[in-house]
């Protein structure tokens, strides 16, 4: 059994609401790219990337490009054996993880689908029956954020991702927090997120301001570095996303003390692949774990939700149901979230399938 076809499709998604971030960053309407790999005896396997404009080193423009430059060295691979797969791949094209993170997938979708069973059988074993969803408040005015979490909270969320920056006004931010905090009142987490978007000062005076509520802080600089000096300032837990992804700024990020928890996305890693070996570490070095990925519909949440669902039980702390805040759904079929948790598909691979109406017109067929 090998791959001998490959169809790329691309999606506008929209959000159901403009959502801001830091430094005037806006996510209204992006691309994302469905990618089909198809073997010998008909089995289909489906991948998914979103990259979000401005944000990480990713770009919609580009997955046409390299799937193009890459699909000599996919073109009759074999489903399995997908590490050797993805090295293989690395020699061909250095980089651009977030291109391979497409093929990935879609190969471990095929790898499920000849065993037989579901991905997370395949990635360490089920170790959750469901698991807690959080959710993402865009960057607008305290008393809207804080309407925004109070009606999370009625549909059973209980982690809160509070978007800061959007305005580079460390007051409003302490505003935002503590607003958020007050509505949704003591037990849930709370974490405000900067997106690299704050200087060391800006994001120590907020947790500084902060610090006597129970609230946590996500990456609010650049650097590894500074993240870890406002750890140390203002004594509160740190989250650490746009500069974790590879085993060595994992290792970085704990030698500096600032990895309370890590977002581990598939389109930062490159995959299941690489997300497996980095959940492995993560769990060694004792921090929390966000399984998610930066942005999409159906399929990578499928694929996020899987890797979550292996994840020991102990080490999740949340993941995110992407295909929830955009508009189409391209799964008609997939999990929806229940009370604030969310389950993975069953059957065999990722257990979904696109709606080829919603795909539309491929952009692209190799064979």
């Amino acid at each position: 059994m090998k791959v001998n076809r490959l169809t790329l499709w691309s999606v506008d998604l929209t959000s159901h609401e403009p959502y801001y971030m830091a430094e005037g960053k806006t996510c209204a309407t992006v691309e994302t790219h469905v990618l089909c790999l198809e073997t010998d005896n008909g089995l289909k396997g489906w991948g998914e990337v979103c990259p979000i404009p401005h944000y990480l080193p990713a770009f919609a423009k580009g997955v046409p490009s390299a799937v193009v430059e890459l699909a000599s060295e996919i073109l009759g691979t074999p489903p399995v054996g997908i590490d050797a797969t993805m090295r293989k791949l690395d020699s061909h094209l250095p980089g651009h993880e977030y291109a391979k993170s497409i093929v990935d997938m879609a190969l471990w979708d095929l790898f499920g689908q000849a065993a037989g069973l579901p991905l997370y059988a395949l990635l360490g074993g089920r170790t959750h029956r469901d698991m807690p969803l959080y959710h993402s408040i865009t960057c607008i005015g305290a008393d809207d954020m804080a309407r925004i979490a109070v009606e999370a909270h009625a549909s059973g969320i209980r982690q809160f991702q509070v978007k800061l920056g959007a305005d580079a006004d460390w007051q409003a931010d302490v505003e935002r927090l503590a607003k958020v905090r007050e509505a949704v009142g003591a037990g849930p987490l709370v974490y405000g997120d900067w997106n690299c978007g704050a200087s060391r000062l800006q994001a120590t005076r907020t947790g500084r301001a902060v610090a006597h509520l129970d609230v946590m802080l996500e990456q609010p600089c650049t650097s590894l570095e500074d993240c870890a000096a406002v750890r140390e300032a203002t004594g509160l837990p740190m989250k650490i996303d746009e500069n974790a992804y590879n085993l060595a700024t994992l290792l970085r990020a704990h030698e500096l003390g600032c990895i309370d928890a890590v977002a581990l996305k598939l389109s930062k890693f490159g995959g299941l692949s690489a997300m497996r070996r980095a959940r492995d570490l993560c769990v060694h070095l004792g921090a929390q774990i966000c399984a998610e990925c930066t942005w999409g519909s159906d399929i990578v949440t499928a694929a996020a939700l899987h890797f979550a669902a292996s994840t020991p039980e102990n080490s999740l702390m949340n993941t995110c149901d992407l295909s929830s805040y955009v508009s189409p759904r391209l799964c008609a079929e997939a999990p929806t979230r229940n009370e604030g948790r969310i389950a993975p598909p069953e059957g065999p691979g990722l257990g979904v399938a696109p709606d080829l109406e919603v795909l539309g017109t491929p952009i692209l067929e190799l064979a």
